[in-house]
Parts: structure tokens; C-alpha cells; sequence
């Protein structure tokens, strides 16, 4: 122990407070390996020190899995959904799109699989004491795929564009009360400083992969992503054709390495039977995701292999909270405690996810509050609040999308919703018409008095807590309005600590089941499908795959 002790005081020298405050709470127990790795991360420490720091005090560090050796050379051909909307890094909203911006665009920071951050085009972050500006040191040798280098101005001029509210940015559902439009300044050519609305412990993550709009882009850029896509990532554009695909080539000069593939071809998809069987008869080789419901074939397949990854990716149920049926919560609990939560997980996922508790608080963020009572089936108590309610049952219509498991999942709500006499009339549309211009009057998602939408993995949670469930959220379906959970988000997102985010944590978990706006069924594994040949791609449950090491044999 005395050893420890000195190694403590050690490490202590020349650290801030907060990054003192995460070794403490490593070695006093409060924080395991992996939460260490990734509070430290978040504060600034780099993994190097932290792994050093770990077996400085004593414990083995965690060191990342080196990449199969694959023969370099070949083409590795992806399938995908096709992208819903124009492919510009501004207003892309959906996964699909986002692959695409990531295989010619970088990030500031990487959220890796585990929730870690690691560096990306910014090598170092740290905030000042209340987390009100957090600064970022650059990466000296990235080249845009034009050959120009990039600085400072292109790092301000890229998060300025996706912060000004005219320009229609999909990040401004991260960004709002967060980052304003001029809060973005240089320091120098390889330093910016992020000047916040209000403290932020977990900025970082703003700027990271788990923020697919904020890819790179030069200073002087165009608008015309499409036209060029001229980014400082690890492949260039070769063609793209709307609603087909696109092709890319190594890029030779890519800061991290040039990639061992020599091309990469996207081919765009209507739905999932059609990619299934692709990779069953070698058309492609990777299934960008892939869903138990229409992939059944692809599962204990031996020509067939599966990645697996926990993730906290959802589906909202929303329910107008200030008119019509919903607006008495006790309809909103009734309707909640009709969902048989383990048996959906089972028949739609094969237990590949867990259940959800109706709030944004996924079991694999370390700052959920695991002690809170999960709510389970309960059709007697659920027709005891609709009696309590006035009212004995009424007809809705439920609003929502043809992808993935959500109309089968749409189905089972209408069955359970019957159970206590609510009569459900399904609306299933394609993305297109869902979404809509994805503002309130113009669009079904956030206008239905009764829908579902679906939310990726973040490393976070702050964009679930504030888009749509603060009152002037952007993605704010259920029109809920509170003024406790809005101070509550606002101290969660502005702890820097741990045990201090934790607590508010508890208190948001508590409020949003007795509210019930939004009901979180479950949170489900993203799945990649690939032939046994690939090897060293790396999906991310935001729908990313790094391939700067992948090969084909």
C-alpha cells in the first residue's frame, strides 16, 4: 500500500483537480477499470497516462486488441439502407448518411466501442475549473484530400457552420444550449478554445464520432458536399450516385496510415432482405446493421459472422403531453405498464438488448442510477389509472416509420394498448415522409399525437435528456414541459464529477417514470454482419465503420 500511496502523490503532480479527482476515485474503488478509462478520457487524461497510472498503482493496465494481420490490397463491399436525404455533413439526420460522411471525414475525437475517447485530428483537451471552456490541441500533419493543411481556422469555421441555427443543422438537436454560433475561437493554428453556454462535463464527446456532423471540412467549403467530399479521411471519393452507392479509394497521404484496402464500394438498399441475401451470395461482404426481424437467416450461420456490440440505442415512444389523450399523465403510466418489456427484447432482438425504464438512462452509461424500480406489466393497475383518469379507453393513431423492427414492434403496441381500450389505427411511412423538414408544423414525427421514432448510440446522454424532453428541445415530440427536469438536465450536464452526475442521474430516472412523456422499451445491441473473410473493421454503434486497417481475404 505504501508503494501506492507514493505513486498516488506521484501522478498527483502537475494535474488539475478534476484529472486528480478521477485517480482518486480509481483508487479508492469508486470507479472500475473501464469507467476510469473513460471519466479520465473525458477530462483530459490520455490513455497512455491513464495505463501507466494503472500500473503505477499497482493493477494490470487495459491494453487495446492489436488488428488481424490481413494481406493489404483488395475491395471490401458494404451495404446499407439508402441515405434518406441530400449527403451534406450539415443536415445529415440519418445512419446511413453518416457512413458515408465517415469514410471520407474526420473527427475531432473517436468514441471507441467501449465509450472511451481517444485522440482523432485533436491530439489533447483539458477544461477550465468549471468546464464553462474546454480547449483542444490539433494534430500538426493532416492534409485535406485537395492537399491543403489543415489549421485552426478549418476546425472553427467546421463547428461554427453546424452551430448557427440558419443554416439547418442537424447537430444543433447536441449543440443547442451548449455551443453557441461564436463560441468557436482560435488560439492558434493548432489550439481552439470552445467558449460554452453554460459548464459541460462531457463536451468532449460533442466533438466526437457520437456528433456524425462534425466531420472536418476545409475553411473555404463549398456547400456541395456530394460534388467533391473533401475531407482529411482515410478514403476519397471516387463516385457517388444518389439512391445506388458510392466508391472510394485509399487515401495514400492519411494522416493515421494509408489504409491496407485500396477501395471501398457502399451499395445503397431499400430495406434488409435484399442485403441478407447479397452477403449469403457474395455480392457484398459487410451489412452495415443488421435486425433480428427479416435476418433470421444470418444468425447460427457459419458463412456468416455477427459483431455484436452493447450500445444504448433506442426506440421513443412519444405521447402529446399538454393536449388530447395523453395529456393526463396516468394515461401516459397505463399506457407504459401494457408493454411486456423481457418478452419484446426475447422475440424481437433474441435477447440481444435489455429492457428500458422510460428514461434515456441506459444500464451501460456509468452514471444510470441502477437502484431505481423498473417498471414491468401490470394491466390491472394500468386500468385502475385510466379509471382514475375519466376515461374507459378512446381511438389514436399511431404515428411511425418503415425500418427495421419498428412495424412489427408497432403491431405489439396496438395489441397492448387494447388490453386497456385503447383502440390503435397504425400510420407506418417511409423515412422520408416521417420526418419530414423534421421541425414542428412540418413534420409527422414531431407532430403525431402518438408515434415512435428511433434514436442511435451515443457515448453520453445528454442529447436524449435535452432534444427531446427539455421544454424548448428541438426534437421535443411529447411537447413536455417541466421545470424541474429542465434544472435537473441542467446540473447533470454541468457536473464534472462522476458521483455528482450520478446522483442527478437518480433524480432525473425518478421524475421521467412518474411523468412518463416518453416510453423507452428497451435498448438494443447493434449488430454488423460480415463473410468470415473480413477482418479489422471496426463498427461503432452510432453506425460508423472504421476500415483504415481492414482487409479482405
Amino acid at each position: 500500500m505504501s508503494r501506492i500511496i507514493r505513486n498516488l502523490g506521484k501522478w498527483r503532480l502537475g494535474r488539475n483537480d478534476l484529472e486528480n479527482h478521477v485517480l482518486d476515485a480509481f483508487l479508492s474503488g469508486r470507479l472500475d477499470r473501464r469507467s476510469f478509462l473513460r471519466h479520465g478520457a473525458c477530462v483530459g487524461l490520455s490513455v497512455a497516462a491513464m495505463a501507466a497510472a494503472m500500473k503505477g498503482f499497482g493493477f494490470d493496465p487495459v491494453t487495446s486488441a492489436l488488428a488481424q494481420n490481413g494481406k493489404p490490397g483488395g475491395t471490401i463491399r458494404i451495404a446499407l439502407i439508402a441515405p434518406s436525404g441530400l449527403i451534406d455533413p450539415v443536415t445529415v439526420a440519418d445512419q446511413y448518411g453518416l457512413l458515408v460522411l465517415q469514410q471520407v471525414g474526420d473527427f475531432l475525437v473517436l468514441d471507441g466501442p467501449d465509450l472511451v475517447l481517444k485522440p482523432m485530428l485533436a491530439t489533447e483537451w483539458s477544461p477550465n475549473e468549471d468546464g464553462s471552456v474546454w480547449t483542444f490541441k490539433l494534430r500538426d500533419d493532416v492534409k485535406f484530400h485537395d492537399g491543403r493543411k489543415m489549421t485552426a481556422d478549418d476546425v472553427v469555421a467546421s463547428i461554427e457552420r453546424l452551430a448557427d441555427p440558419d443554416n439547418g443543422s442537424n447537430a444543433l438537436s447536441a449543440f443547442k444550449g451548449v455551443l453557441s454560433k461564436g463560441g468557436t475561437k482560435k488560439v492558434d493554428d493548432h489550439t481552439v478554445a470552445f467558449h460554452l453556454d453554460a459548464p459541460n462535463g462531457n463536451f468532449p464527446y460533442y466533438l466526437s464520432s457520437d456528433n456524425y456532423n462534425a466531420i472536418i471540412l476545409p475553411a473555404d467549403y463549398s456547400g456541395n458536399f456530394e460534388a467533391e467530399m473533401n475531407g482529411t479521411g482515410p478514403f476519397k471519393l471516387e463516385k457517388y450516385t444518389p439512391k445506388v452507392g458510392a466508391t472510394f479509394v485509399k487515401n495514400a497521404d492519411y494522416w493515421g496510415g494509408a489504409p491496407l484496402l485500396d477501395r471501398v464500394e457502399l451499395s445503397f438498399y431499400d430495406d434488409q432482405q435484399p442485403q441478407v441475401l447479397a452477403l449469403l451470395g457474395g455480392q457484398v461482404d459487410v451489412i452495415q446493421q443488421v435486425t433480428v426481424q427479416g435476418s433470421q437467416s444470418l444468425f447460427n450461420n457459419p458463412a456468416v459472422k455477427i459483431i455484436q456490440l452493447p450500445s444504448n440505442a433506442h426506440r421513443e415512444i412519444h405521447m402529446k403531453c399538454q393536449s388530447g389523450p395523453f395529456a393526463d399523465k396516468r394515461v401516459r403510466q397505463a399506457m407504459a405498464l401494457t408493454l411486456d418489456r423481457p418478452r419484446l427484447v426475447q422475440g424481437l432482438f433474441r435477447g440481444m438488448g435489455v429492457v428500458g425504464n422510460d428514461s434515456p438512462f441506459a444500464p451501460i452509461f456509468p452514471s444510470t442510477d441502477k437502484t431505481v424500480e423498473q417498471r414491468v406489466k401490470d394491466i390491472a393497475k394500468a386500468k385502475q389509472l385510466m379509471a382514475d383518469a375519466g376515461t374507459s379507453g378512446f381511438d389514436v393513431t399511431f404515428t411511425t416509420m418503415q425500418i427495421q423492427e419498428l412495424p412489427a414492434l408497432a403491431s405489439l403496441i396496438k395489441n397492448a394498448a387494447a388490453e386497456i381500450g385503447i383502440n390503435v389505427n397504425l400510420k407506418i411511412e417511409d423515412s422520408g415522409a416521417y420526418y419530414g423538414d423534421a421541425v414542428p408544423g412540418k413534420s409527422d414525427w414531431l407532430d403525431s399525437e402518438f408515434g415512435m421514432t428511433d434514436y442511435g448510440h451515443r457515448g453520453i446522454p445528454n442529447v436524449f435528456l435535452t432534444a427531446p424532453l427539455k421544454s424548448d428541445g428541438t426534437w421535443n415530440a411529447a411537447n413536455f414541459k417541466n421545470a424541474e427536469y429542465d434544472k435537473l438536465v441542467t446540473d447533470y450536464v454541468a457536473a464534472l464529477d462522476l458521483d455528482a452526475q450520478k446522483e442527478v442521474a437518480g433524480k432525473i430516472q425518478r421524475l421521467l417514470l412518474d411523468e412518463t412523456p416518453i416510453i423507452y422499451p428497451y435498448f438494443y445491441d447493434y449488430l454488423t454482419a460480415t463473410s468470415p473473410n473480413v477482418q479489422g473493421i471496426q463498427p461503432t454503434a452510432m453506425g460508423q465503420i472504421f476500415l483504415e486497417k481492414a482487409t479482405v481475404g
